[in-house]
């Protein structure tokens, strides 16, 4: 008999229909979680979700937001079969404990339930994608208790479809649920957010992902190294996804009855080994570049990135700094027992400053490998310059030594200092009662808290002639036409003095700014001069000096009293504020 149904004729060499193995299902899928117990990491969300089912105060709508593979998708699954279970009896309720064997339960899990409907909005982002959503809601279920709508990547959606959406997320018909997931919350409107239970799915930590994985490994009859499983877990970044696509990958690539050893895993990611990365840190920070060079080759010749060998080392000296500042983490379980001893002892050895330098480096160093045509070179590059810098000590130590008592004294002036403050403004109690002079005046203005016409007596006017109670001088063009009349009066009610302020067309002096900006240049040729600043300047290559003060000079950046003709100028100290970029340290 012949038909459309007949049997297909066997095919010498190829086993029968019947034979055939059943398809293999991923670790990922297979072993994906079906009750709210099943979910690792999530403690708050499963204790609220099930303190919502057994009082009957479960939301019409849940937004559940966090990084890929944290289990999002799974648990709106969960919540479409705890809404429409009803028990191996066919009598039950919603619960937080789906049977798994009732027919909605096994059609939820086979992603067949007419009432459960699913949709990407990464691929369908209109309005008319969301009409049809709105449409099917006045329906009732066709089998189920209730319709749930889950609507994964929702963020993706366009402006008008969040908008056609509102009211029925407002005003959903009773028989109606929706759940959303999203990995950019902040790309949701706040009007959507504000109509949903929201839930955060926080990313697994590292020890949960590793001991969840070994169980799994269990299950399958694999042996994983625990060193094996902490790489995986660790490049997993709180995935359980990612973490069993990488299991699956690593079970694979295992010698048959064999155990998958931490080196196969660390070439399967391309990472270097763990115990290579602190012994090319060790040699980077101990000025060895021919065994940091070395180290190099041989993880290159394991097949390692470039890039991720850099990104090893950057994610160990943060283990590093945060065992340096928080030591009772030698004695947390988070941590391998490798970084909690020989990272803790390293940690001892090395000061937070160079900790800091050698972090600075590395991220620039980073991003030169990625931008370079030869990323093995450009890694080599940034590794001796790392070697290079380790003996160097850092800026603060090199000025503390040339700054010893033998450090010959600037010309003409005092000592500088790094990083020291800016002169202050003088005190209230400086501001004389009656002016002596054009800056002592601006200064009686600004402590009369008259801030507009204080900055137009800076930049606005030029002194022509200065004879209390008479002040000439001459406005610059955009000067406002009230300001000798506005400082007379503020001038009268400070000193109880009527002063006259006389408008000029003389050149006159430059504005109190052009003087202080004038007196800066000085001062920073005075102290690009200075002995000790040359000295730092040769040290670090492309350091620049960012800001000069002078203890004695007053809040305009002017000596506070010219010095007369033939008068001794008395030796002011001055502090140099000098920034010495990451580049410039050889």
């Amino acid at each position: 008999m012949s038909g459309l149904f007949e049997d297909p004729p066997s095919i010498p060499g190829l086993a029968p229909p019947d034979a055939a193995p059943a398809a293999y299902r991923v670790l990922a899928r297979k072993y994906r979680p079906q009750r709210f117990d099943d979910l690792i990491g999530q403690e708050t969300l499963v204790r609220v979700l099930r303190r919502a089912f057994a009082l009957g105060r479960v939301a019409h709508a849940f937004m559940l937001t966090g990084v890929r593979g944290v289990g999002k998708t799974t648990t709106a699954r969960i919540i479409a079969r705890a809404l429409n279970c009803i028990g191996a009896d066919g009598t039950g309720g919603p619960t937080a404990d789906p049977c798994g064997v009732c027919l909605h339960c096994r059609a939820i899990l086979a992603d067949r339930h007419p009432d459960v409907i699913e949709m990407d909005a990464a691929s369908r982002t209109g309005v008319d994608d969301v009409r049809e959503i709105i449409e099917a809601t006045r329906f009732r279920p066709l089998q189920a208790r209730s319709k749930v709508f889950v609507i994964d990547e929702v963020h993706m959606l366009s402006r008008n479809a969040f908008n056609a959406l509102l009211k029925t997320l407002e005003e959903p018909p009773a028989h109606v649920s929706f759940v959303f997931a999203t990995t950019e919350l902040r790309k949701v409107p706040v009007t959507v957010l504000s109509r949903c239970q929201r839930f955060d799915l926080r990313r697994v930590q590292a020890v949960e992902l590793a001991a969840h994985f070994a169980r799994i490994a269990a299950a399958e009859g694999s042996a994983v190294e625990a060193e094996a499983m902490a790489l995986i877990a660790r490049a997993a970044d709180g995935s359980v996804r990612d973490g069993l696509s990488l299991l699956d990958q690593a079970i694979a690539q295992a010698p048959a009855d064999g155990v998958v050893q931490a080196a196969q895993v660390a070439d399967m990611l391309g990472l270097a080994d763990r115990q290579a990365v602190f012994d090319l840190l060790e040699a980077v920070l101990a000025g060895r570049p021919a065994e940091a060079l070395a180290l190099c080759d041989h993880a290159h010749a394991r097949g390692a990135d470039a890039g991720m060998l850099l990104q090893d080392l950057l994610e160990l000296l943060h283990t590093l700094t945060r065992l340096k500042t928080i030591p009772s983490l030698r004695d947390s379980a988070d941590l391998p027992e490798a970084e909690r001893r020989r990272g803790g002892a390293l940690a001892d050895r090395l000061s937070i400053p160079n900790l800091a330098r050698a972090w600075q480096m590395l991220l620039k160093g980073i991003g030169e490998v990625e931008a370079a045509p030869d990323r093995r070179a450009a890694a080599e590059m940034v590794l001796i310059r790392l070697c290079h810098v380790a003996d160097l000590p850092p800026p603060g130590d090199l000025v503390r030594r040339l700054a010893e008592p033998s450090s010959a004294p600037a010309p003409g002036g005092g000592r500088a200092v790094v990083n020291g403050a800016p002169h202050a403004a003088p005190a209230a109690d400086a501001v004389p009662a009656m002016p002596a002079s054009f800056r002592e005046v601006a200064l009686l203005v600004a402590a009369e808290r008259e801030a507009l016409l204080h900055a137009q007596l800076l930049h606005a006017v030029h002194l022509v002639r200065f004879a209390p109670p008479v002040i000439e001088l001459r406005p610059e063009p955009d000067a406002p036409r009230d300001l000798a009349s506005r400082l007379a009066a503020v001038l009268l009610a400070a000193t109880g003095v009527r002063w006259t302020i006389a408008l000029s067309a003389a050149g006159g002096e430059p504005t109190l700014a052009e003087q202080g900006l004038a007196a800066d240049a000085l001062r920073r040729d005075e102290a690009a001069a200075h002995p000790l600043v040359r000295a730092i300047l040769q040290a670090f290559p492309g350091a620049r000096i960012e800001a000069v003060s002078d203890t004695a000079a007053d809040a305009y950046g002017l000596p506070a009293a010219p010095a007369l003709a033939g008068e001794a100028t008395e030796l002011v100290e001055t502090t140099d504020e000098i920034t010495v970029p990451e580049e410039s340290i050889p």
